[in-house]
This record gives C-alpha cells, structure tokens and sequence, in this order.
C-alpha cells in the first residue's frame, strides 16, 4: 500500500508563498528556487509550493478547490488563531463557528487556498 506525504499547492509566485508559510509554520523551506519551495512538516509530510507557470504538465487548477486543515488543541486555540491571523490581514472566508466536526475558521493563503484551523468536538 501506498500512503500520500506529499501536498503540492500550485501558486502564482513561490517566493511569496514561501514567506508566507514560512511564517505561518514557524520554519524555514529546506528546498527553494525561483519556481519551487519545499517545506518538511512533522510526522515526514512534505508541502511544495510550485510556480503554476512552470509545473509540468500545466495546472489547471488555482487556489480554492482544496483545503490544508490545521487540527488544534482546543476551541479556545480556534478563536486565538482566528484573532491573531486576522490581525495579520489574512482573508478570512469563514469565522469561528461549529459544526458537526468541532470548532473551526477557514482563511485564506496568498493564492486563495483555503487553511481551515479546528478543533475536533469528542463524541
């Protein structure tokens, strides 16, 4: 069996995408060009950020048709999260709220690839 570490997000310019993670993961990319950022996550997942201009074959897509999902600790965290990111100017496109999973917010990255926070409600 075969299990996916690998995310790609296919931006408009990497250099501002990987500052952009950068600061939102609190860790510097291991791997950067003028067309690609890598970044290794926790746990050995890997986030690439590649120039949707330059991928091989050509990208359809753009931002919006996915989601990176941050689990968090608690509710409380959401809402700490949700202030300080906004705080920062990031797009928000959904504010605190529950749902049937648990407590959540989703923003925006700079090319619209949704980064939902959550907590996951017990049951």
């Amino acid at each position: 069996m075969i299990t996916p570490r690998y995310i790609l997000l296919f931006v408009e310019n990497p250099a501002v995408s990987a500052r952009f993670y950068e600061f939102l993961l609190e860790r510097k990319p291991v791997e950067e060009s003028p067309t690609f950022a890598l970044f290794v996550l926790e746990g050995g997942y890997k986030l690439g950020l590649w120039s949707r201009h330059t991928a091989e074959p050509t990208a359809q897509a753009t931002g919006g048709g996915t989601e990176l999902a941050f689990p968090v600790e608690s509710a409380e965290q959401v809402d700490a999260l949700f202030a300080d990111w906004s705080a920062l100017g990031l797009t928000m496109v959904q504010a605190p709220t529950e749902l049937d999973f648990g407590r959540t917010f989703v923003a925006l990255d700079p090319d619209n690839h949704r980064l939902r926070v959550f907590h996951p409600s017990l049951r």
